[in-house]
């Protein structure tokens, strides 16, 4: 009965994984994308209204835009060539920059993406 039981989860476990076409290394998927990309709007939108954010009319927030967004294309050219469309078939893509000495950004599923100005201090560090 015990290797019935690892045997029926071994195979679940297999049937849940995934090859991630960019990097192709395996991953496994236990909640439904739809279920997970309504989670990280719900969880993005919360955060961008509950955080001091950048306004949108300035550099650092023009930039981290811009090259979000060339990022974004790259990607989605990318899935296309390796016949994965669908990856990224339902992103509203949004970069944010939330007013933070904090050196980190971070990104959820559906192209949800946030940069702290603290990153900027740090690359002007670098800079010097």
């Amino acid at each position: 009965m015990k290797k019935l039981i690892a045997l029926s989860l071994v195979l679940a476990i297999m049937a849940a994984c995934t090859t991630v076409p960019i990097t192709g290394r395996r991953q496994m998927n236990l909640l439904p994308e739809s279920q997970m990309m309504g989670m990280a709007v719900t969880s993005y939108s919360q955060f961008v209204t509950t955080n001091p954010m950048v306004p949108v009319t300035d550099a650092r927030a023009q930039q981290v835009k811009e090259i979000g967004e060339k990022i974004a294309a790259a990607a989605t050219r990318y899935l296309k060539i390796k016949g994965a469309s669908d990856r990224a078939a339902g992103f509203k893509w949004d970069f944010q920059v939330a007013e933070s000495n904090e050196v980190n950004a971070w990104c959820m599923p559906g192209g949800k993406v946030v940069f702290y100005t603290g990153f900027f201090l740090f690359a002007k560090m670098l800079m010097v």
